[in-house]
């Protein structure tokens, strides 16, 4: 998985920036498509694609190594079932991130990121 990038971070530490990123590819993984900030979203592709890639062979090991990120086994369960499968055929390019515009309530650039 990516190492957490130098100087600003998503949240506060590298930990919280990692926690952020799980949980914005728990969503995806649930619902197909999530709405962030762009900001999150371009650190998110490389992240989500990665955890498909692995996905795609399906043994155990990649199972495991998956859990170990993302700590959610109905999301697990859905990758491995679902989502993965889709993409056998596919060499990478998973996601697709569309702008949206800004934020009402701050001016922040928002995006959707969903599965193509």
């Amino acid at each position: 998985m990516p190492r957490p990038k130098k100087g600003a971070r998503l949240g506060g530490g590298p930990s919280h920036q990692r926690k952020i990123l799980a949980n914005l590819t728990v969503s995806l993984i649930e619902h197909e498509q999530v709405t962030t900030t762009h900001a999150k979203a371009k650190v998110l592709r490389p992240y989500a694609e990665k955890v498909i890639t692995k996905a795609r062979r399906g043994d155990l090991h990649a199972r495991r190594t998956i859990l170990r990120k993302i700590e959610n086994k109905d999301a697990v369960t859905k990758l491995f079932d679902d989502v993965a499968p889709r993409y056998t055929e596919r060499p990478g390019g998973y996601l697709r991130i569309t702008k949206l515009g800004p934020r009402t309530g701050d001016g922040a650039e928002m995006a959707k990121v969903e599965l193509v």
